[in-house]
């Protein structure tokens, strides 16, 4: 059986502007690239991402030239995603999925951001019934478990980047959660913005 520990909060990250249109995102991911890009990739990573040009300019100078994301999501993907969850995505996730349908490179123990037709229900995916089903063995870890079943899956891999789009702001932004299964950490931030944000800050 699996205990959770108590939800943190994330510290703040000196970050006030909720990142929600496309050109801030495109931006915004760019750097990200390069801070991913010269802090964590590996060798190997990068050979099969840049040229030998690219790749010096990258250790010299620290930036990118070319985009290393994925093509935008048309309106048309977004509406039908949206319909097929039932709800309206939160201002920061659609400006993300307009810049860049999903994410490859993500600082920590996620896989990947999810394109906008993959996104779903924590509950429908393998590994999160799965994690609903361990930790609902317990019923001291109930309002986390409720909280799994109402929440979106955005990003997967050891670690979950969750939206519960019950707990809405006042912006429309959702709130965000960094779930680690492993340890039974649940840390909250105010949007997916924010929570994407925090893997930057911590790549510095």
């Amino acid at each position: 059986m699996t205990r959770m520990d108590e939800t943190t909060k994330a510290a703040d990250s000196g970050v006030t502007d909720t990142l929600t249109t496309p050109e801030e995102w495109r931006g915004f991911l760019e750097r990200y690239d390069e801070r991913y890009m010269k802090n964590e990739a590996s060798d190997q990573e990068l050979a099969d991402l840049l040229d030998e040009d690219e790749w010096d300019l990258l250790e010299e100078e620290g930036r990118l030239e070319q985009w290393l994301g994925e093509a935008p999501s048309s309106e048309e993907e977004l509406a039908a995603a949206e319909e097929r969850l039932g709800v309206r995505f939160p201002p920061s996730l659609r400006g993300f999925f307009l810049a860049s349908n999903g994410w490859k490179r993500v600082k920590g123990w996620v896989d990947l951001v999810r394109p906008c037709g993959e996104v779903a229900w924590m509950r429908d995916g393998d590994a999160g019934s799965s994690v609903i089903r361990i930790y609902g063995e317990d019923p001291a870890n109930d309002d986390y478990v409720q909280l799994f079943r109402r929440s979106i899956e955005v990003a997967g891999g050891d670690d979950f980047w969750l939206l519960d789009p019950t707990s809405a702001g006042p912006d429309g932004e959702w709130a965000a959660y960094l779930f680690a299964p492993k340890y039974g950490d649940l840390q909250e931030f105010s949007s997916f913005s924010a929570l994407f944000h925090d893997g930057y800050e911590d790549m510095d």
